[in-house]
């Protein structure tokens, strides 16, 4: 019932967006009675919140290709991928637009997207010094620096920009941000 009750979640995020999104709405989607979703969530804001934390938590592979270029253009791939959804290109913009006006939103937000990239942007890393394309050591002020490289443009394409991505625009973008982050 629960993965019936998160799904209706993304499908009314989708269809009517956070403001209007209703309680009533999801449980109809699910099909259960709103009492359901109230014993798990005490409102629409901590469902997001629980939804958006549990995306999170399973996050993205690291990708381990050999190559620090080959993992960049399929870390690309997947998230692109993911980002083009027909739900998520929906759904994010809407979250993004609504984290302006909720703090509480923004913080969750946040975080979740800033872990779960983290976590793939420092394995990545973390490969290529093993392999010695990148210099042992980056500083604290490097990491972050190579996290807003490797996440950055991927997201701004997709979700300001937002349309098709022009041909050849991600493995262009892997060749840059590996000579971006070979740079640090």
């Amino acid at each position: 019932m629960t993965e019936a009750i998160r799904a209706a979640v993304f499908e009314e995020l989708a269809a009517v967006g956070y403001a209007r999104m209703s309680i009533e709405g999801i449980a109809r989607r699910a099909g259960v009675g709103k009492t359901a979703v109230y014993r798990r969530w005490r409102s629409k804001l901590h469902l997001v919140l629980d939804l958006v934390s549990a995306l999170a938590v399973q996050g993205l592979p690291t990708p381990d290709t050999g190559s620090l270029e080959g993992d960049l253009r399929l870390l690309y791939e997947v998230t692109s991928r993911a980002l083009r959804h027909p739900v998520a290109s929906q759904v994010i913009p809407d979250l993004q637009a609504e984290a302006a006006r909720n703090p509480e939103m923004a913080a969750a937000l946040q975080k979740a997207l800033r872990e779960g990239q983290h976590g793939v942007a420092s394995g990545i890393v973390a490969q290529a010094v093993a392999r010695g394309e990148l210099r042992q050591g980056l500083a604290e002020g490097d990491e972050e620096l190579a996290l807003d490289l490797m996440s950055g443009p991927l997201y701004w394409r997709a979700v300001v920009v937002r349309g098709e991505l022009p041909k050849g625009y991600l493995g262009a973008l892997a060749t840059a941000t590996t000579a971006a982050l070979k740079a640090l």
